[in-house]
C-alpha cells in the first residue's frame, strides 16, 4: 500500500478512522466507567445487566477496529507486508450482536455510544472487505469507482 496509487488516500482514510475510534473509546470509558454511572443506577437490575453486557459490547468492537487500523498503519509504514495483514489473524474481527429492543431501555448516552460503535465497525468491516479482494482495472478511475460503490454498499 505504501507503493500503490492511492497510498496517501488510503493512509488519510486509515488516520481519520483511527482518530474517531479513539475518540468514541475515550468517550465510552468515561460514559461506562464515570458518568454513565447514575444513569446505570437508575436502571431495573435486568436493564443494569444489559448496559453492562452492551458496555463490553462496545469496547469489543472498538478494541477490533483500532487493531485493524493499527494494522492498516503498519502496512503503510512498512512495518508488515500488504500479504501480512491480510492473514485472518489481523483481519477484523467480527462484532458482538445488539439487541435492539433491550438497548431501547437504556439511556441516551449509552444508546448513542452502543450505536457509533456499531456504525464505525460496519465501516471499517465494508473497508476491510474491500480490502481482502483485489482486483486489477484498468485504470485509476475504474479503481476509485469500484471503491466507492463498496463503500456505499452495505
Amino acid at each position: 500500500m505504501r507503493d500503490g496509487p492511492h497510498s496517501r488516500m488510503h493512509r488519510r482514510l486509515v488516520d481519520s478512522l483511527y482518530v474517531e475510534a479513539m475518540l468514541l473509546a475515550d468517550e465510552a470509558r468515561g460514559y461506562f466507567d464515570e458518568a454513565g454511572r447514575a444513569d446505570r443506577d437508575a436502571l431495573s437490575a435486568l436493564d443494569r445487566v444489559v448496559f453492562s453486557c452492551e458496555s463490553m459490547k462496545v469496547t469489543t468492537r472498538l478494541m477490533h477496529v483500532i487493531a485493524w487500523l493499527l494494522t492498516q498503519r503498519a502496512v503503510a509504514s512498512g512495518e508488515i507486508a500488504i500479504k501480512d495483514a491480510l492473514d485472518p489473524s489481523r483481519r477484523l474481527g467480527g462484532a458482538p450482536a445488539t439487541d435492539e429492543d433491550a438497548v431501547s431501555t437504556l439511556p441516551d448516552g449509552a444508546r448513542l455510544l452502543i450505536g457509533g460503535s456499531i456504525d464505525l465497525h460496519a465501516r471499517v468491516a465494508r473497508f476491510d472487505r474491500a480490502q481482502a479482494r483485489p482486483r486489477q482495472y484498468d485504470s485509476p478511475v475504474q479503481s476509485m469507482q469500484e471503491r466507492l460503490k463498496l463503500a456505499m454498499a452495505g
